[in-house]
């Protein structure tokens, strides 16, 4: 029996009838839907405040051949394939009742403690793993959301390496660095496990155009997973697949997944999990339009509804979505109408309205294995035994894999620090061996036309570099071009690209190596970094270039999660990510205070990442190529105010050191003597700053060590504590704020760790907390410049301060 709200404004009649193809919008058709202030009339059958759509197959096919273009005989034949294949339904079946069952494990295992923190269940949602194990491919890339253990499973990856995982176990997917929220499996390709709402999609399209890259450059993966020169096969239609809640693909991300899919052309299957409910809230309540399959059409592509309590019409229907993606038609939506069982997660209460009736009544009337079990017995497929020893044999599976768990060991501590970075700080990155196949990529990808152009941009700059005559922007597009062409794998992203963006840091790029390997993008960092990170998790080496580093606020889900890959998933994926712009504060640069945010300082907090800065062509050019060819995330900030007017020569073909300050001028021997000598730390605009008025600071008598802090993260102590043993004094000319920023970090270093050796507390001369102004007038008071750095060396040397 249906189990009636508790109020009437929960309740609709029950005859009202939903529109079959607007289904997702939960709106019950020629009746108001329900809100708090507008109570439905009660009428003789109550009902629940989201009715079942009661599909029949029927419903999916007339969708098939309506929008995918599938002729009758095409849909029979998917219908058949499950229908008649007694092997078939068995695999799905199995698949509902491993899902079910290893989420009720989950969830007593949650109970006694042995599982912690946040934890999501998917039951009553078995019909999507069912159709991941009946049609989804191994070689598929798989990205899932934080409620993904079904999921896992589904693509293979072995039960008892997931619940380990849940355990905090060594013998977990990610070696307990994951959780219940971040499950990965490099050799089944599932990618993730998730936790920020829908900042899986751009990842699932970057992952989707590295299945294009393998197949334009000739490349693919070996047994460790690393590109050789080995052409996927002819046949090969691996696709991604992105799952997400129909109250997440609300997200604006949707829209550019849909667009950037379209665009490219990509293998992608976006899946949404249409449970009716956003976390816990309705989402009728939040939501206008809930129909995300239709979402597709102003981008050309197609979706599909389909009802998740038929868990066999969901394989079928599902699977005639698949192959229209795997047969080169393009991405498709695939929406899933089905009813959670339980809250968002164990912990929460569950006040939202509606949602106690709602899984009450969902686990009495819409169960797909229940509806499995009564369709096919009746029909004579299968007996009731059949099916009780399918299941047997699945819950023994799911006793194994719990006991794996219980018997496995906790990681050790020393594997935290060890998973910070994929290659340690102090990597010479010129010793690392150039691909073998690069030369043989590029002459089957670059005409040699287009190499005979690059090659000639590269001498000119070249040229430009031994006159000292190259520029900042100059000298990182240098470094890119001989970088993309000594690795194919390397990619780059960047808005006007094709233009060669504000300072030609990606001139000449997509004109060189294509529209694939170089690509212009929208207007959202966001993104174009996620893109790159998918990209990044399957073999390829992404460039990104922010137009300026601040508009990366809008990747900063993005740039997190790229910090935290390598260690949350147990060291499996590399996160070869470079990401380089203009951005910081010169003095008078009238930019105002939204071009002249410290984002370095921003980031300086995420974890995994390595974050750098360059003041001169040199430097930036070493540090871009060494970046390019580290295996983390990595972030290089160039003056903003900088990018034309410094000029120099640059050390060809060496890459820099990640982890090393540059001394830039040395006191004098006498200075220190006298105790008139004060280490300088700055960086960027800092650094000009600093050494135009070295001369006012020795007309004064005194002298600097001054030091460029290229590597920001990893902090280069060691070159800050040889010069303090020197000096025992130290400014900071800081292009972040008082609170929180760069010199905040670098004061507390020095405080902690040389504390013996100060003559003096720390000297920080950094931008006021207030944001900068347009107006120099004004900006004067928040921003620090050479002036400042004259009185603060003063003021150190003098005892004054």
């Amino acid at each position: 029996a249906l189990c009636a709200a508790s109020s009437t404004a929960f309740i609709t009649p029950k005859n009202a009838r939903v529109s079959r193809y607007n289904a997702g919008q939960q709106v019950p058709s020629r009746v108001m839907a329900a809100t708090l202030d507008t109570p439905t009339t009660e009428a003789a059958g109550p009902s629940v405040m989201r009715p079942p759509i009661d599909f029949v197959w029927s419903d999916v096919a007339s969708q098939l051949v309506e929008k995918f273009g599938y002729s009758q005989a095409e849909v029979d034949m998917y219908d058949g394939e499950v229908e008649n294949s007694k092997e078939n339904l068995i695999k799905i079946y199995k698949a509902l009742q491993m899902a079910r069952g290893f989420e009720n494990a989950c969830n007593q295992q949650y109970m006694q403690g042995k599982i912690r923190g946040f934890m999501h269940l998917d039951n009553g949602q078995e019909a999507i793993p069912g159709l991941v194990d009946y049609a989804i491919k191994n070689g598929d890339k798989k990205y899932s959301y934080y409620r993904e253990h079904t999921h896992a499973i589904a693509s293979g990856v072995d039960a008892g390496a997931v619940m380990a995982e849940l355990f905090m176990k060594e013998t977990g997917t990610c070696k307990g660095a994951g959780g219940s929220m971040h499950i990965f499996d490099k050799s089944t390709y599932f990618q993730g496990g998730w936790a920020l709402v829908s900042e899986q999609l751009p990842y699932a399209a970057g992952a989707a155009k590295s299945i294009l890259m393998d197949r334009a450059l000739g490349v693919s993966d070996n047994e460790d997973f690393e590109k050789v020169d080995v052409a996927p096969p002819t046949d090969d239609d691996r696709i991604s697949i992105v799952f997400v809640g129909e109250g997440g693909a609300q997200n604006g991300r949707t829209a550019e997944l849909l667009n950037s899919a379209a665009k490219d052309n990509l293998p992608l299957l976006l899946l949404v999990i249409d449970n009716g409910r956003a976390i816990n809230t309705y989402t009728g309540d939040v939501a206008t339009n809930g129909s995300v399959f239709d979402q597709g059409k102003h981008y050309g592509v197609p979706g599909l509804q389909v009802d998740g309590y038929d868990a066999a019409d969901v394989a079928k229907g599902g699977k005639a979505v698949i192959d229209y993606v795997r047969s080169g038609k393009g991405p498709a939506i695939l929406q899933v109408h089905t009813y959670r069982f339980n809250g968002h997660s164990p912990a929460d209460p569950e006040h939202e309205r509606g949602r106690k009736d709602e899984k009450a009544w969902a686990r009495s009337e819409q169960d797909p294995i229940k509806k499995f079990e009564d369709k096919y017995t009746a029909n004579g497929v299968f007996t009731e035994d059949e099916l009780k020893e399918f299941k047997k044999e699945v819950l023994a599976e799911v006793k194994a894999a719990v006991k794996f768990a219980d018997d496995s060991p906790m990681p050790p501590m020393e594997l935290a620090k060890e998973l910070e970075y994929p290659d340690a700080p102090e990597t010479d990155y010129n010793l690392k061996p150039a691909p073998a196949y690069a030369d043989a990529v590029n002459a089957r990808t670059i005409s040699p036309e287009q190499m005979e152009t690059v090659q000639a941009h590269i001498a000119g700059l070249r040229e430009k570099a031994i006159a000292g005559d190259i520029s900042i922007g100059d000298a990182i597009n240098l470094a890119i071009h001989e970088e993309m062409l000594r690795d194919p794998t390397t990619t780059i992203h960047a808005e006007d690209l094709q233009a060669g963006s504000s300072y030609d840091i990606p001139k000449l790029t997509q004109q060189t190596y294509g529209k694939t390997r170089a690509a212009d993008e929208i207007i959202d960092e966001g993104h174009f970094i996620g893109k790159a990170l998918g990209e990044g998790m399957n073999g390829y080496r992404p460039i990104v270039e922010l137009m300026n580093t601040n508009f990366g606020i809008f990747g900063m889900a993005e740039i997190s999660s790229a910090g935290n890959t390598y260690a949350t998933t147990g060291g499996q994926f590399d996160m070869p990510m470079t990401i380089v712009g203009a951005g910081g504060t010169a003095p008078n640069q009238a930019l105002g205070a939204e071009h002249s945010q410290p984002f370095h300082a921003y980031v300086m907090g995420i974890p995994g990442l390595k974050i750098c800065s360059a003041a001169s062509p040199d430097a930036a050019y070493g540090i871009t190529k060494s970046m390019i060819r580290d295996n983390g995330p990595c972030f290089l900030f160039a003056p903003v105010k900088m990018m034309k007017e410094a000029k120099g020569t640059l050390e060809l073909d060496k890459c820099a050191p990640l982890n090393k300050s540059a001394l830039l001028h040395e006191a004098s021997a006498e200075s220190v003597a006298a105790g008139n000598a004060v280490t300088v730390l700055t960086y960027l605009h800092g650094v000009k700053e600093a050494q135009m008025v070295i001369d006012e600071i020795q007309e004064e008598g005194f002298d600097i060590d001054l030091i460029e802090l290229r590597s920001l993260k990893p902090l280069d102590m060691d070159s800050i504590r040889k010069s303090l043993e020197r000096t025992n004094k130290v400014a900071i000319l800081d292009e972040s704020t008082k609170s929180g920023g760069i010199g905040a970090t670098v004061s507390a270093r020095i405080s902690e760790e040389c504390f013996d050796l100060l003559d003096a507390p720390v000297r920080r001369l950094c931008m006021d907390d207030a944001p900068v102004p347009y107006a120099s007038t004004m900006e004067v008071a928040v921003v620090k410049r050479g002036s400042d750095l004259v009185q603060g060396v003063f003021d150190l040397a003098t005892g004054q301060y």
